[in-house]
């Protein structure tokens, strides 16, 4: 594989703004791995890419990755080293929203516990597993996607809080991470509110929208741009 391909993976991909970010990288010829922990469902999109994209989009390869789960992300490694040494962007897109209609007060342990280790453990697992590959590039980006839910700087509004947190936590992840790889960029963001089966159909956004500021973050801000929180090429605060 030559180095003038670049390559990404995208956990999450299979639908909603996960997949939109891997059809947006392909069709920039990016060799995109397509990760989803649902095999059906992973290979039925990266099939659907390559119908679409046929000679126009970059290759795509599903990886089976389910990032709640250590030993899923080391197979996803190891089967990812059988096809590439590299790897130029991670996109860590998996999340899930279990605690939309709950106040904290309710808030159960197995709850917080599952969204968390989906939410935050898992990307900064992956990013882990995949920190090896990603050094082997000249430009390596990690893109976290996380939400306006997880910000402090106005105040938690009592919506979903163990999602919410699991985002705010997330950012933290993307500070540690910035710091402990100097030469990466490494950066969250907030894609907005966004019609996917976690968004509902009367959000603002649709998943073209949405995933516009991560590909920008994968692919076009300045390599220096690092350890920050972004929606809309804009830094803000959380």
């Amino acid at each position: 594989m030559t180095k003038e391909k670049r390559i990404a993976l995208v956990t999450g991909a299979n639908k909603g703004i996960g997949f939109e970010v891997a059809r947006d990288l392909a069709r920039k010829g990016f060799h995109v791995f397509l990760g989803a922990r649902d095999t059906g469902a992973g290979e039925a999109a990266a099939e659907k890419l390559r119908k679409e994209g046929e000679e126009d989009y970059g290759e795509i390869t599903f990886l089976k990755i389910d990032v709640s789960k250590p030993d899923s992300i080391r197979h996803a490694a190891e089967e990812f080293s059988s096809k590439s040494d590299r790897l130029d962007t991670l996109v860590n897109n998996a999340g899930i929203l279990l605690d939309d209609d709950k106040d904290v007060l309710t808030a159960t342990p197995e709850m917080f516990e599952t969204t968390l280790r989906t939410n935050t453990l898992g990307a900064l697992l992956v990013a882990q597993a995949f920190v090896p590959f990603l050094k082997k590039s000249d430009s390596p980006r990690i893109v976290n996607v996380s939400s306006g839910g997880g910000q402090l700087a106005g105040g938690a509004d009592g919506w979903a809080p163990a999602y919410c947190i699991s985002k705010t936590a997330l950012n933290g992840v993307t500070a540690q991470l910035a710091t402990a790889l100097p030469k990466f960029a490494v950066n969250s963001v907030c894609p907005g509110w966004v019609r996917t089966d976690m968004g509902g159909p009367n959000a603002t956004r649709s998943v073209g929208e949405g995933a516009t500021g991560i590909v920008w973050l994968a692919v076009d801000a300045p390599q220096n741009e690092t350890g920050k929180f972004w929606r809309d090429r804009k830094v803000i605060p959380w």
